[in-house]
């Protein structure tokens, strides 16, 4: 009898969640015409569609049957993707306001204590917090000369490390992580940290751990079902561990800087916010306040080390399988710098084909395909549909960055894809790998200028070494995802 009864209540249970669907479902339609797309399963939407190692491909292939704007149930949530450039920037660019918001991402609001931070956050609270971090940011040398002082800085640290190395292969997983964290934390914490310091080590092992729980089909499937899949043990709780992790170190160092804080002379990103917050004490509707610094700092921190130094490593890899490549850097570094100075960001616009070659890199790699989920903030008609306030968008940027009308050989690394018939360098409009729109990254104009440096500085002194067959080395994403997590793989830095 009790096995009827327990039976009988999980019938229940499925039949109220089946009404429940079609009725949200009919909501959703009831305002007007959404986008065509597969018809979703009661509870499962469409999720029985989509491949969760490579969803992005998976989204793709639906395109090809309902256009490039389109909708999908992620469980019984509707989401509309758009799918090629054209769509992508009418909605980022033409429509911006419109669509700026932040979208619904579970994991992201997990994390950011339910969009506490620049990144999840979405209307007054967003505004204020983007300014003031753009404002801080350029105060301590966004753009200026002084933050190029530092990555040159940090490029010959890195540089030092693999010279000890005298060749042998090493995975460059960390080594990139710990160059370029040490960036963003000179402006964020005041000071870099040495490559052997454990507590720092420590902390780029939660960030490289969390970016392969985003990616993974278990970060994907809480994406959905955040309810269920917080109850339920399995290896996405690392995620939650690391976060953890990171935020306790955060909050350890804001408490530091509370302790030693001269708001006539603030040191760094994390005083400029405690200054903030004491300007602010006394308003009860402030933005400025310890739940938005910890959030904050860790958006800052996380974004400014694991997008550009997955970039490095990635690109490298990239290089070992197109010698040819390395090999016409190298002469135009030759050319251009020599082997007796550093090289600085002025270099770019006389190295064509080294910017050229690291636009392909970040093209190539799709390293964000599904971009950050935006939302509408009003009903409104987007071409022949219309779109409910507050719907998911997903602007593909995988869509945009292998736009066969933008780029002709979308799915093979070619550099000329960013060259015109003279050599010179040529911008594209399909170029989006920091977003676009009132959403665009905050950190575009540093991440550029490290990718520029580090990759000049690095083959200015090495020629680079695979200790297996270059055709063993597979470009295909370790994990498809939320990002494209690269395999691990081994390289020897040879002496120039």
């Amino acid at each position: 009898m009790e096995l009827i009864g327990v039976t009988t209540l999980l019938l229940f249970a499925c039949v109220v969640l089946i009404l429940l669907s079609v009725t949200q479902l009919r909501k959703g339609k009831s305002k007007g015409k959404l986008p065509p797309g597969p018809t979703p399963w009661p509870i499962l939407g469409n999720i029985h569609q989509l491949n969760g190692k490579e969803v992005f491909k998976s989204l793709n292939k639906l395109s090809e049957k309902y256009g490039p704007v389109y909708t999908i149930h992620m469980g019984t949530d509707p989401a509309v993707v758009l799918c090629s450039c054209d769509a992508v920037k009418e909605a980022l660019i033409d429509n911006a306001e419109d669509f700026g918001a932040r979208g619904h991402m579970p994991l992201l609001d997990k994390i950011s204590s339910g969009g506490q931070g620049v990144v999840g956050s979405n209307g007054e609270r967003w505004k204020q917090l983007r300014r003031f971090s753009l404002m801080t940011l350029r105060n301590f040398g966004m753009g200026k000369k002084s933050i190029e002082q530092r990555i040159q800085e940090e490029a010959q640290f890195l540089v030092e490390e693999f010279r000890k190395t005298k060749g042998q292969p090493l995975d460059p997983t960390f080594y990139f992580a710990k160059a370029v964290s040490n960036v963003i934390c000179s402006v964020v914490f005041g000071h870099r940290f040495e490559y052997d310091d454990k507590e720092f080590l420590r902390l780029l092992g939660f960030l490289n751990e969390l970016f392969k729980g985003f990616s993974s089909v278990w970060g994907q499937m809480y994406n959905v079902y955040p309810k269920v899949m917080g109850k339920i043990p399995g290896p996405h709780h690392k995620m939650f561990t690391s976060v953890d992790g990171i935020q306790d170190f955060i909050k350890k160092r804001v408490q530091m800087h509370k302790e030693t804080l001269d708001p006539n002379n603030p040191r760094d990103f994390i005083d400029c916010f405690l200054k903030k917050m004491q300007q602010e004490k006394d308003l009860p509707e402030t933005e400025f306040h310890m739940e938005a610094i910890v959030n904050t700092t860790f958006d800052l921190f996380a974004a400014g080390t694991e997008t550009v130094s997955t970039t490095l490593r990635y690109g490298l890899m990239i290089l070992l399988k197109h010698p040819d490549v390395e090999e016409r850097i190298h002469q135009e570094i030759d050319k251009v710098i020599g082997r007796d100075r550093a090289p600085c960001i002025e270099d770019r616009s006389r190295m064509p084909y080294m910017d050229a070659v690291i636009h392909e890199i970040q093209r190539f790699i799709d390293l964000i395909p599904l971009g950050l989920p935006h939302k509408v903030i009003r009903d409104l008609k987007f071409r022949d549909f219309f779109i409910p306030k507050g719907t998911t968008i997903y602007p593909m940027l995988s869509a945009v960055l292998r736009d066969p009308k933008q780029f002709k050989y979308p799915n093979q690394f070619n550099p000329g894809h960013f060259l015109d018939e003279d050599g010179k360098f040529r911008k594209n409009d399909g170029f989006m790998p920091f977003s676009s729109g009132k959403r665009i990254c905050l950190g575009e104009g540093l991440a550029r200028m490290e990718l520029f440096l580090f990759f000049t500085t690095i083959l200015q002194n090495f020629s680079l070494q695979s200790p297996v067959s270059v055709h063993e080395l597979d470009l295909t994403p370790l994990m498809s995802g939320f990002g494209n997590f690269p395999r691990y793989y081994q390289l020897g830095f040879i002496q120039r």
